[in-house]
């Protein structure tokens, strides 16, 4: 397990649809709707912490035994591409991902620079600033993302965070 947290509210997609959305992705992108494919997804969409590509390729084995590494790391950008994932990249190297169940409202992410934990917070402001300011400069905004870095207050004061589970 990462130290990468975050708390997630009640979805507003259904997994449900989430899944046939997603079968739907791939038979238009002329892909075959696989079990290992839908092991990934299922394993996923049970994640309430963001996860990395290692970490969901073990809950999906457990799944799906059959699931590859390589499956997983092609499954990925598709789930992206789709709009079931979304994709955080802290700058560390490694990225990492959360079901997107918001049904597509902007999020902002806050990544503490100490426990590497990831907070979203609802951002609906984004996408009026996103166009307001791209139409100032003739453009069409494509996409968007606002990530803050900060520090543990806790940890500043007392030397112990207590979001971290490892050490840095």
């Amino acid at each position: 397990m990462t130290a990468l947290k975050t708390t997630r509210d009640t979805p507003s997609v259904s997994v449900e649809a989430s899944r046939e959305k997603f079968q739907a992705y791939l038979s238009e992108q002329g892909l075959r709707v696989t079990n290992q494919r839908l092991a990934i997804f299922d394993a996923a969409h049970a994640q309430k912490e963001h996860f990395t590509a290692e970490e969901l390729l073990e809950k999906a084995r457990q799944i799906d035994d059959s699931v590859s590494r390589a499956t997983v790391y092609r499954t990925l950008p598709i789930m992206t591409e789709s709009h079931l994932l979304r994709e955080v990249d802290i700058g560390s190297g490694e990225k990492y991902y959360l079901a997107a169940t918001t049904g597509g409202s902007q999020v902002a992410q806050v990544v503490c620079v100490d426990c590497d934990k990831i907070s979203e917070i609802s951002a609906p402001f984004m996408e009026w600033y996103g166009s307001t300011v791209s139409l100032k400069l003739g453009l069409k905004p494509v996409s968007q993302r606002l990530q803050v870095s900060a520090q543990c207050i806790a940890f500043r004061s007392t030397g112990r965070c207590p979001n971290r589970t490892k050490k840095k």
